[in-house]
Parts: structure tokens; C-alpha cells; sequence
């Protein structure tokens, strides 16, 4: 199982609490994983990535191990620690202004 945190704005919409626990078949990287959050989480389609391109929110970031992920490739392998679930998978909501 992997670990996921998501921001508090995205857990009020899918009206969890903590940390979500998800499986994921196949290779675990960051397509499969948004894949199956999506899958048992449908409210959220749309909200990590664009439904159409697939590509990350320009205002979302993806961190693991104390890595930012955000720029990977969406088919690379997450890191291991993340994939036995000793580290989380964080998304988390950037913020902008001037």
C-alpha cells in the first residue's frame, strides 16, 4: 500500500481525514498511483491533473523522500521507500502571489 497525503483543500472534497492508504496494480509510478486515487476517489478527477492532457496542475506539486517529483517523468518508478510505504507520496497545493 501506498501512503498518500493530500492538502487539506483536497480532503474536504473527498471528505477524508489523514492519510489515505492506496494499492496500486502494476508499476507503481506516479500515472498508476493518481490512476488508482482517481479510480477510488472520483471526486477528485480533475483536480491533481488536467482530465484531458493527463499533465500535473500547474499549481500542484509532487514530493516523496524529501524529493521534489513534480518534474518526473509521469511514468518513472516512485521510490521505493514510497512504494513499501515507509515514506509517503505528498501532494501538495503551491501557492502563488505577488
Amino acid at each position: 500500500m501506498i501512503r498518500v497525503v493530500l492538502p487539506a483543500h483536497l480532503r474536504t472534497l473527498a471528505h477524508l481525514e489523514g492519510e489515505v492508504e492506496i494499492e496500486v496494480t502494476g508499476s507503481p509510478t506516479q500515472r498508476s498511483l493518481i490512476d488508482a486515487l482517481e479510480a477510488r476517489y472520483p471526486v477528485l478527477r480533475g483536480t491533481i491533473r488536467d482530465p484531458v492532457s493527463q499533465k500535473r496542475r500547474a499549481f500542484v506539486r509532487f514530493f516523496a523522500c524529501e524529493n521534489d517529483l513534480s518534474h518526473d517523468l509521469p511514468d518513472s518508478p516512485l521510490p521505493e521507500a514510497v512504494v513499501t510505504g515507509a515514506e509517503p507520496f505528498y501532494v501538495i497545493g503551491a501557492m502563488a502571489g505577488g
